[in-house]
């Protein structure tokens, strides 16, 4: 696992068509802005599997 620290406005590319930027740390919550290609999913993972273990983290926007 790769650990990296960054400070609100710094970013993290992944390949050549993702990046994350950290766009606000409060306490213990970090908000997170990621840039990707619409066929590239990003989902938390605690949405993976619901309660009937067949849930759909992906959000559409």
């Amino acid at each position: 696992m790769l650990i990296l620290t960054r400070k609100t406005g710094e970013k993290i590319l992944i390949a050549d068509n993702v990046s994350i930027t950290v766009l606000n740390v409060s306490g213990t919550q970090v908000k997170l802005g990621i840039d990707a290609p619409q066929d590239v999913r990003i989902m938390r993972e605690e949405l993976l599997s619901g309660p009937d273990g067949a849930g759909d983290g992906a959000v559409e926007e």
